[in-house]
């Protein structure tokens, strides 16, 4: 029978003596596989030996103790406040009206803030960032929106009140100067500051620190971010990419917008020849991305528009939306 069979495979396949009974083999542990799981199931099947009487008795008391031992223990919601540790007492969110610009890392941790966040706030201060808007506390990275929901009504910012020359009321200095009664009709003989220049619109692809400095919310540390960040990109293709500058506020962000004018082209990667350093330097790509457009580019030839990358699966719509003004075909 077993020959018989044999011959059969040789015959209609035209193996060889030896390959017909490789394949027979390989067709016997095939259906060894294929039995494997029905055997497993058939003795999983089979119902566990019934745990002994005396076992059973063994459980039921130690159930017992456990429960009995649950019922003396105080709750941790029935303890009042005295009976807590201070750790716990810290660690529960106690809500009061704050400035932001102004409050503690302890008093974030009193929020709800945990202490590297509130470290992270510390440090956006210490280096001249300011909240002049709620909305602003949002732009440290991270920060929990959620959180922010709950602490919104208890944010309260000093505002600047108006005031005249010498720090006082316009109203009060207008009643007299140097003990003179003040006609309305005339003007203290004080002499006149010197008016700084009107700031004008910029391309902020060649704009120096010095300019950028020169725009209000912005210090010497933000403008050397600013050109940092834009000689990583290349230059800016869009005023929309001023928001993912680390530690830009509402006030610095409208600046920037305002004078930061786009006027100059970006510098562009010829994306067929750049090696997967060039390609990792720009802060759109990651080191592995890089590595593997240059592998596809090895494999399937050059690439002849950004619609060339979007086969690459690592690769989503929104990076190759991104990266797409700073290639080069």
């Amino acid at each position: 029978m077993f020959n018989r069979f044999q011959s059969l495979i040789r015959d209609y396949f035209g193996f060889s003596h030896k390959e017909s009974r490789g394949f027979i083999v390989l067709i016997f542990l095939t259906l060894l596989c294929l039995l494997i799981p029905f055997v497993y199931r058939y003795g999983a099947s089979q119902k566990p030996a019934d745990t002994s009487a005396v076992d059973q008795r063994k459980l039921d008391s130690l159930v017992a103790l456990m429960q009995a031992e649950e019922a003396r223990q105080p709750r941790f919601s029935d303890r009042s406040d005295k009976e807590k540790t201070t750790a716990e007492r810290f660690s529960e969110p106690k809500l009061f009206n704050f400035d932001p610009n102004t409050i503690s890392v302890a008093s974030w941790q009193q929020l709800g803030l945990p202490k590297w966040m509130a470290e992270r706030i510390e440090k956006y201060r210490s280096k001249g960032g300011q909240f002049r808007k709620k909305e602003d506390l949002l732009r440290i990275y991270d920060f929990p929106s959620d959180l922010y929901e709950q602490l919104e009504p208890y944010i309260t910012l000093k505002e600047s009140s108006p005031s005249g020359p010498f720090g006082k009321d316009r109203s009060s200095t207008a009643k007299s100067y140097n003990n003179e009664p003040y006609k309305p009709t005339e003007r203290p003989a004080y002499a006149e500051r010197p008016t700084k220049p009107a700031l004008q619109p910029f391309d902020i692809n060649t704009a120096d620190t010095a300019q950028l400095i020169a725009l209000k919310g912005i210090g010497a540390t933000l403008a050397g971010r600013i050109v940092k960040f834009r000689d990583a990109l290349g230059g800016f293709v869009s005023t929309d990419q001023f928001r993912d500058i680390y530690g830009l506020d509402s006030l610095a962000l409208t600046e920037l917008q305002t004078f930061g004018k786009i006027r100059s082209a970006v510098r562009k990667i010829p994306v067929n020849t750049a090696s997967a350093d060039e390609l990792d330097r720009h802060p759109f790509l990651s080191r592995r991305q890089a590595q593997i457009i240059v592998t596809y580019r090895e494999q399937h030839g050059a690439y002849t528009s950004a619609e060339s990358l979007k086969p690459i699966r690592i690769l989503d719509a929104k990076t190759i939306e991104k990266i797409a003004p700073y290639l080069e075909f």
